[in-house]
């Protein structure tokens, strides 16, 4: 059982920037892919970025490449590095995990992640 706890969100300015930080529990965090999505008031989830479990893939959401960046420790913690926000970024960002063990395979569909955390807020104001 994998849980997972995000953390680093809050309230900037149009063009700066956050890490956000999924720490997972377990000791097999490195058997599981990690995913990043979001949630607007008002529109459903959306994928933002996922990478495989030993960090050596990765994809993104077309409207946040170059300015998102998703990375993995090798002990249990994911994070999401994002630079130049805007406010169309506002959302709840919530950290998924998928057990891949061996794999390189990288989920980027919200149904395939097994594991979820409770979210974390992030505000970009204009």
């Amino acid at each position: 059982q994998v849980q997972l706890v995000e953390s680093g969100g809050g309230l900037v300015q149009a063009g700066g920037s956050l890490r956000l930080s999924c720490a997972s529990s377990g000791p097999t965090f490195s058997s599981y892919a990690v995913g990043w999505f979001r949630q607007a008031p008002g529109k459903e989830r959306e994928f933002v970025a996922a990478i495989n479990r030993n960090g050596g893939n990765a994809y993104y959401l077309d409207s946040v490449r170059g300015r998102i960046t998703i990375s993995r420790d090798n002990e249990n913690t994911a994070y999401l590095q994002m630079n130049s926000l805007k406010p169309e970024d506002t959302a709840i960002y919530y950290c998924a995990a998928q057990y891949t063990a061996g794999s390189d395979y990288t989920p980027i569909l919200a149904a395939t992640f097994d594991y979820w955390g409770q979210g974390t807020q992030v505000t970009v104001s204009s």
